[in-house]
């Protein structure tokens, strides 16, 4: 019998881009991550991130989204969803730096917002978000220049979803568009169109649906997908001129997992529960829940609840836990929609060790992976977002 060589595998670029040990250079921005991380099984870590952030005192100012882990979030000096926190922020000028726990368009929205003498950080570069790549910059020109050809693009109002990237903010600015997030995405339509007969929505399709069909009261038959991975997005001239809604193709990999068979089934396991979804969720499924809204509308009707009240939440599996265990004392029983366990896998990938090494790499005057958007995109970004901030 022979003995089996060992193979000489190395990692690629790719694999170790998803281990979160490389970043990539082209849709990253920010200084290289060397990757000296402290173990993850270090017993001092607690401590260590106590200490570092105590150190540099007032100078930093640590942003914690929803959706980030219990070990994580504890030294959040403000928590909130993404463009809660690009606002605390911004209205935070004497910090030098601002440590965003959550995702790269998010520290992004934050840079656009904060002044130019503030840094912003992200413990880790590969922590993405999978529904802002699904709609680049080169695709979005081209999308628009389908609706030129198609006669149409003179009355197409660009609205993006907060959870975007810079650049895709930036097109919405310059083609007189406005940014929305899930809690003003009714009032972001009714005002794009005000200003034009027809919207492009991007990049979340659910969201997009759900606010033209559920609180708009336009038909299905209103809305068309456009696919950036077919030619002319999958659809005929005619298709785009008939439509009012143009729905970018993307979603969100975690609330796209719920399922109208997981509402039926927790309604079968659970008599008497509520179903809370957010409106990134499909369209089936938010007509099948009880409630739905934003993730500060859940946090609010939970808090509301009255004791003894059932809830199945579908949003994000961290945050479930931790309302989940804060309303326990108050007897409400709190579940996640799905059976399968979902983390946010790319906010997972800020943990404990990134977060202390970059608090320390602060503290000892080393600025380390900083998120900058260049002036150009940065100044047309910002226009999309005074025009959300400016919607009655």
């Amino acid at each position: 019998m022979t003995t089996a060589q060992p193979l000489d595998v190395q990692p690629t670029p790719l694999a170790l881009l998803l281990l979160g040990r490389e970043a990539d250079p082209r849709s990253e921005r920010g200084v290289e991550c060397p990757g000296d991380l402290p173990s993850p099984s270090d017993p001092d870590l607690v401590a260590r991130a106590r200490a570092a952030k105590e150190r540099l005192g007032d100078r930093v100012f640590v942003l914690g989204h929803h959706y980030q882990r219990d070990e994580v979030i504890q030294f959040a000096d403000v928590t909130g969803d993404s463009f809660k926190l690009a606002r605390d922020a911004a209205a935070r000028p004497e910090a030098e730096y601002i440590v965003f726990c959550g995702v790269h368009f998010m520290a992004e929205s934050a840079d656009i917002l904060t002044t130019d003498a503030q840094a912003v950080v992200l413990p880790d570069l590969a922590a993405g978000c999978s529904m802002a790549d699904m709609a680049t910059a080169e695709q979005v020109a081209e999308c628009w220049d389908v609706l030129t050809d198609a006669g149409i693009a003179d009355e197409v109002v660009p609205v993006s979803y907060m959870n975007s990237s810079a650049d895709i903010k930036a097109f919405t600015g310059r083609h007189g568009g406005t940014i929305c997030t899930s809690s003003n995405a009714k009032r972001a339509l009714e005002w794009a169109f005000e200003q034009g007969e027809k919207i492009l929505f991007l990049p979340d399709q659910h969201l997009g649906r759900n606010t033209a069909v559920r609180d708009m009261g336009m038909s299905l038959e209103d809305c068309v997908v456009y696919n950036p991975h077919k030619p002319d997005g999958g659809l005929t001239a005619e298709q785009l001129r008939d439509a009012k809604m143009i729905l970018w193709r993307g979603h969100c990999s975690v609330h796209g997992r719920f399922s109208v068979e997981s509402v039926e089934d927790v309604r079968a396991r659970i008599p008497g529960v509520n179903v809370l979804v957010h409106p990134e969720c499909k369209h089936e499924v938010v007509a099948a829940a009880d409630y739905v809204g934003s993730t500060e509308y859940i946090i609010k009707a939970l808090e509301a609840a009255p004791p003894g009240s059932k809830w199945a939440i579908g949003t994000e599996l961290n945050l479930v836990r931790r309302l989940a265990n804060r309303f326990a004392a108050e007897d409400k029983e709190i579940v996640f929609l799905d059976k399968t366990v979902c983390f946010c896998s790319t906010m997972n990938r800020i943990d404990l060790p990134h977060l202390v090494w970059t608090l320390e790499s602060l503290a000892d005057g080393k600025l380390v992976n900083r998120i900058e958007v260049d002036p150009e995109t940065e100044k047309f970004a910002k226009l999309a977002l005074e025009r959300m901030l400016a919607l009655p």
